[in-house]
């Protein structure tokens, strides 16, 4: 019997990992909804403009370190040489403080000019407060790089969830404050920005918790640590004073340098970059398109709006996220063996069921829009451009799982150069459509940009003979589909409405929620009845999915979904 411990640490570890990723991320992507109910359309929109941009600093403050950290960690934990894996983590450690307490210190500085490329001067105090997490959360990825290194994962999942939960406790206590405080839209946006430096210093504080008991347990295991770790010290100083050259010592120093964690890293970063581009496109040119018509204040409350619709489209989003590095070894692995054909079918499973999965969602939410708007956010403000934004999350899906395939295939850079295009496209038709059609115009110009994305990545997985696009399978049987499952749910929640208002409860946010609700579940009992009926995935077909594909094909023919 063949038994592999470090793979099975390797594949617990994953489990953790992806759940404690999806957990942080539905709780980062649902506090959005308590935020604008608390704050308003304009608080939302401030905290929408800056929140990426924050985002977009601690990737940059992170120089790619963590993957870099976690990778030379691992070589040196596999050779034996604690020492080294911690020399590593502590220049890292300095690195990204020093990154961090830079880029927050000009980003703190350099908010009016931030605020100017922005086009709307109310989010000067959220930028002040963001910078403050840039001082924190580069260190505390430094430290998760180390602990993914040495395969132990809860570390990690342990500080994602209390970061999370603390960025959003801080954030609904501020918002509580200064809203019975009578605070303007710009001061309660940066209170909310401040949660995440309170969930920063939570989740490292849980880092360094972990680092002392790992390092007491290696020292309780090694009694000889402390005098490996002076020797090495010793060593390293020796090295430096000598400039590792061989005139003055005859040997060179063989430690992981910072120049060697850089060119890691920085390709990582880059590509790291690329994911938001589409919506860091919106930041910088929605609110100052939107000027020519409004007031700042005005503005950023229209942007609010416009952002309604995100959370839902990031939920649908965030799972194909999780599920997607499923695909990466997997495909690796049949390429690897050369099984051409195990790559094509689950390419084609693959992409055939996310874009099923992604208009579904796409055409549920546009049918519910509506009620959908005014169970969350208390009116149907935007519900028009809620229809449009509901359609990203079909060309976001297939883009997500369409990158991974491409990347577990060994084709690292082209989708990150495809989302680049989109970017590009997206702000082409940002300035063309936001004059004239306000944020539905920003909405429209979305979907097609997440399509553009999902289809240059398709294409190339046509082009390299991974992919048959076949006209029925992709459009023909999902549009029959999709129409059923839109005419269910607009049924379904049309009768729920005229019997809420027969009772006399039409029209408020309980009433919008049932009809929200009913229409959910209708749409997907039409879903998985009419996939069924019109053949689109056999039981051997669901099988040949990649980690949950057997186990759903299990639970799907005990309920005799199958024929």
């Amino acid at each position: 019997m063949n038994l592999n411990p470090q793979g099975s640490k390797l594949l617990q570890g994953a489990f953790i990992l992806s759940a404690a990723a999806i957990v942080s991320k539905l709780i980062g992507t649902l506090q959005k909804i308590p935020l604008q109910n608390l704050g308003g359309d304009a608080v939302f929109g401030i905290y929408n403009t800056v929140y990426p941009l924050y985002t977009m600093l601690v990737t940059v403050a992170m120089v790619g370190l963590p993957p870099a950290i976690s990778k030379f960690v691992a070589e040196a934990s596999a050779g034996g040489d604690e020492a080294e894996g911690r020399r590593v983590l502590r220049l890292s450690a300095i690195l990204t403080a020093i990154s961090g307490l830079v880029i927050g210190v000009l980003t703190y500085a350099g908010a009016p000019v931030i605020a100017r490329w922005v086009g709307n001067s109310h989010v000067i105090p959220a930028l002040h407060t963001s910078a403050w997490g840039l001082a924190v959360v580069p260190l505390m990825a430094a430290m998760r790089g180390y602990f993914q290194g040495l395969h132990n994962m809860v570390p990690t999942a342990v500080s994602q969830v209390v970061e999370q939960s603390v960025r959003v406790i801080v954030m609904i206590a501020l918002l509580l404050y200064l809203t019975r405080n009578g605070a303007d839209a710009a001061s309660i946006a940066a209170g909310a920005l401040l949660g995440s430096a309170g969930g920063g210093a939570a989740g490292l504080l849980v880092m360094l918790l972990f680092w002392r008991r790992h390092r007491h347990k290696v020292s309780a295991l090694l009694p000889e640590a402390a005098s490996e770790l002076s020797a090495a010290a010793a060593e390293t100083a020796a090295g430096r004073q000598s400039g590792f050259s061989a005139a003055a010592g005859g040997r060179r120093h063989k430690g992981i340098q910072a120049r060697q964690l850089l060119t890691y890293g920085l390709p990582v970063m880059l590509g790291a970059l690329a994911v938001p581009l589409v919506g860091l496109v919106d930041v910088f040119t929605v609110p100052r398109l939107l000027s020519s018509s409004y007031s700042e204040a005005a503005s950023m409350a229209q942007f609010g709006i416009y952002n309604r619709g995100l959370p839902l489209v990031q939920i649908v989003t965030m799972l194909a996220t999780s599920l997607s590095v499923v695909f990466i070894p997997a495909l690796a692995e049949a390429k690897y063996r050369g099984d051409e054909g195990l790559v094509r079918t689950r390419c084609s499973l693959s992409l055939r069921w996310f874009w099923l999965l992604g208009l579904a969602a796409s055409a549920g939410l546009a049918v519910l829009a509506e009620p959908i708007n005014t169970a969350l956010y208390g009116d149907s403000a935007g519900s028009s451009t809620m229809i449009w934004l509901a359609f990203t999350a079909a060309g976001g899906t297939v883009s997500i799982i369409s990158a991974a395939l491409l990347q577990g295939l060994g084709a690292v850079r082209a989708p990150a150069l495809h989302l680049l295009a989109a970017a590009v496209l997206k702000a082409a038709l940002n300035l063309l459509l936001v004059p004239q059609q306000g944020i539905t115009g920003a909405a429209i110009a979305s979907v097609a940009a997440h399509l553009f994305a999902a289809a240059l990545n398709v294409l190339l997985l046509h082009r390299q003979g991974y992919l048959r696009l076949r006209f029925a399978d992709a459009l023909v049987k999902p549009a029959l589909l999709l129409a059923g499952l839109a005419l269910a749910a607009a049924a379904v929640s049309s009768g729920a409405g005229f019997a809420a208002a027969a009772a006399g409860f039409g029209g408020g946010r309980t009433a919008s929620l049932a009809q929200s609700l009913l229409g959910v579940l209708a749409g997907c009992a039409v879903f998985a009845a009419g996939a069924v009926a019109l053949r689109l995935l056999s039981e051997s077909e669901l099988r040949q999915l990649p980690g949950f594909g057997p186990k759903l094909a299990d639970k799907l023919k005990k309920l005799r979904l199958f024929p």
